[in-house]
């Protein structure tokens, strides 16, 4: 059995997508198991709430507290302590359950889960990491997409490995391709960052630890001209934020154009089967659930405004991770690049950025990388 912890009160909407998403993904899901953590008096509002308290694949775990999408990591981290979205993770940290889920504040997450389930050896920041569609027909995989803005060339090699054993878990991929977003295919191109990214991601090629395929643009992504796509967390957030606007500008062409004069109406008829059809396909609720790559157990974010749809989808790929093992690969690939890494991180200046959870620890101020 596949359990999945999931943050019940986390994200714009809490209880009323999470409830309705957990039962329609144990409906799915006859080998899974779900542990729903939250205030009981809240979720029992919920008029679906008695069919899943009822499951008999469910559990109910109480917590006291809600971190809400505009609490600081300082008062996620060290005043709310019972907060749904820690109880979720450290059902993780205990082995109660294979992975958790949360929509909630995504600083807030990934300070709480590097916390209590701490980074892997080898490992200096998580990243996120998720899928946006190509015209390929995939998808392609993005890291890091907000989880740390400023990234040395040795944090990119890390992202690369990990985005690595994350396709080849899920997708069945033995050597699955990175590409490093630059502003140019040439070696030569980018900054200092970058360049000495590439020497590396080179060196893991040369060594049978990637498979680098080079820079890539950012029009590649969406071309599918790589399986992975390795940037730092400002390029990568404003590629999600882009991809998520594209299906919503979409809809609103096709309702401007039913709605002009008869001409118009005509051709948006016709057209209409392709659009719609493409509309789909770029739905960013579909691609939702971004993975918590680094750390010592599996998390997964929801997009805060996911509805039940993009949350079920956010525990559907918790359940894929879990049951195709992605921790014991990423483990494995980490410890196939060790001398690699641990030769990056020698020769890279110490990384005074900190840690999310050293900030949120000295109560110094820090935004939210993204919600």
């Amino acid at each position: 059995m596949i359990r999945i912890a999931v943050d019940a009160m986390g994200g714009d909407f809490g209880p009323s997508v999470t409830v309705q998403a957990s039962l329609a993904f144990l409906g799915s899901h006859p080998d899974s198991v779900v542990l729903l953590v939250g205030l009981e008096a809240v979720l029992s509002q919920q008029a679906q709430f008695a069919a899943l308290q009822a499951h008999p694949r469910c559990q109910i775990v109480a917590a006291s507290e809600v971190v809400t999408m505009d609490d600081s990591i300082e008062v996620a981290l060290r005043r709310k302590k019972d907060s749904s979205m820690r109880v979720a993770v450290q059902q993780v940290k205990g082995a109660a359950a294979d992975a958790a889920v949360s929509a909630g504040n995504t600083g807030a997450l990934m300070a709480i889960s590097r916390y209590v389930l701490k980074t892997l050896d080898g490992i200096d920041r998580p990243a996120i990491a998720t899928q946006l569609p190509n015209a390929a027909g995939g998808a392609t995989t993005v890291l890091d997409l907000g989880a740390n803005v400023d990234c040395s060339e040795h944090h990119l090699l890390q992202f690369a490995v990990m985005g690595s054993a994350l396709v080849s878990a899920v997708s069945g991929l033995t050597a699955p391709s990175v590409g490093l977003l630059n502003i140019g295919e040439e070696a030569i191109k980018g900054s200092e960052v970058i360049k000495k990214a590439g020497e590396l991601l080179r060196s893991a090629s040369q060594s049978g630890d990637l498979n680098f395929f080079g820079n890539v643009e950012g029009n590649d992504i969406f071309k599918g001209t790589t399986d992975i796509v390795v940037c730092d967390g400002f390029v990568g957030n404003v590629a999600l934020k882009a991809s998520e606007g594209l299906a919503g500008m979409i809809g609103s062409f096709m309702k401007a154009e039913f709605s002009r004069n008869i001409f118009t109406k005509m051709a948006a008829l016709f057209a209409y089967p392709v659009l719609s059809a493409f509309k789909k396909r770029v739905d960013h609720r579909r691609y939702n659930g971004a993975a918590l790559l680094g750390l010592r157990g599996l998390v997964f974010k929801s997009h805060g405004s996911a509805d039940a749809f993009a949350f079920e989808r956010a525990l559907n790929r918790a359940y894929d991770a879990a049951r195709n093992n992605l921790l014991g690969k990423v483990k494995e690939r980490i410890a196939h690049a060790a001398p690699l890494l641990a030769h990056a991180a020698a020769v890279s200046p110490v990384d005074v950025a900190a840690p999310v959870v050293l900030a949120a620890a000295l109560s110094l101020p820090l935004q939210n990388p993204v919600h």
